[in-house]
């Protein structure tokens, strides 16, 4: 079985992060439990994380975080500059547009500073779990973004929204929401073993 490859697995990764981020501007409310739109799928990216963690080592796992962080500051300044830019007469939903894309660069600089600093902590928790610690794969998971999750959460909503919406209710959804998905996501670390890698960088599969 081949499996999936690295780089599609990083793909993946990135890509959640951008949508994540074009979607957080429209809040949900599920059973009482208020969030940013895009809450389910940016809580799967540090599930993604912890398997390119287990896979290619804290190392790799710190450049992927780079290369997201770079992507979506390429996102926010790319929106800026379209936005900027003016439109033909027959455009007639700017309004709706700017809607989305306006909030977009607020969004993502409270995003990248969330990002940054929980996806560096979650990296850094499953990494120490992993070589000081051991056991199962699913345990240092769940035990990394426990706290990763916490910590976005409280950033992100607090840059992001102050000011516009209440805060308060949207950490607190956004936090259980994440690690419901957190907890529905950790077979996926277990697909570590299936991605082939040709570079040879790979790491023994602890249990």
């Amino acid at each position: 079985m081949t499996g999936i490859g690295a780089p599609l697995l990083i793909a993946l990764y990135v890509a959640c992060e951008l949508i994540a981020n074009i979607t957080a501007g429209r809040p949900l409310d599920l059973y009482g439990l208020q969030a940013p739109g895009g809450v389910f799928i940016y809580a799967l990216t540090f599930t993604l994380i912890d398997l390119i963690n287990e896979r290619l080592g804290k190392t790799r796992a710190r450049q992927v975080v780079a290369g997201a962080f770079a992507a979506n500051a390429l996102l926010a300044l790319y929106s800026t500059f379209v936005l900027w830019l003016p439109a033909p007469s027959f455009f007639t939903h700017h309004d709706a547009y700017a809607t989305v894309l306006g909030a977009t660069p607020r969004i993502i600089l409270a995003s990248l500073l969330a990002y940054l600093v929980s996806s560096w902590i979650d990296v850094e928790i499953f990494a120490v779990w992993k070589s000081r610690i051991g056991g199962r794969k699913w345990v240092r998971v769940l035990a990394s973004n426990t706290v990763s999750t916490a910590v976005d959460s409280i950033l992100f909503v607090t840059v992001a929204f102050a000011g516009t919406l209440p805060l308060l209710p949207l950490i607190t959804g956004q936090y259980v929401i994440k690690m419901a998905v957190t907890f529905i996501s950790l077979p996926l670390i277990y697909a570590a073993r299936f991605i082939s890698l040709s570079d040879g960088s790979s790491e023994s599969l602890p249990t």
